[in-house]
């Protein structure tokens, strides 16, 4: 039997949900999504520089279901700028901070 699913907090979403390469068209470049949790993963530990296990504490998850996330989100970010893929910001399962239910987005 699987483990439970654990609802990841999120602190904000996003100010900007996409980003695309300069002078391609956006309708011929393929897109890459990063999703909310994976965002939110990279801005505590990229950013703000938190150690792994703090901030899988403020997502309310495990150190390693964080550092697969954030591992995840990286691969991501890399096979963006590589091989020049937009990044698409949305979805996934996760509770903003200040709500009480977690949601599908």
């Amino acid at each position: 039997m699987p483990r439970p699913f654990k609802c990841r907090k999120v602190g904000r979403q996003p100010g900007v949900a996409y980003f695309k390469p300069c002078g391609a068209p956006a309708c011929k470049v393929e897109e890459v999504v990063l999703a909310v949790d994976e965002f939110e993963a990279v801005r505590l530990a990229d950013l703000d520089g938190l150690y792994q296990d703090d901030a899988a504490k403020k997502m309310n998850i495990s150190r390693q279901t964080f550092g697969n996330i954030v591992g995840s989100a990286h691969k991501k970010i890399a096979d963006a700028i590589v091989n020049g893929k937009a990044i698409k910001i949305e979805g996934g399962v996760y509770q903003m901070e200040q709500m009480r239910k977690c949601e599908r987005m």
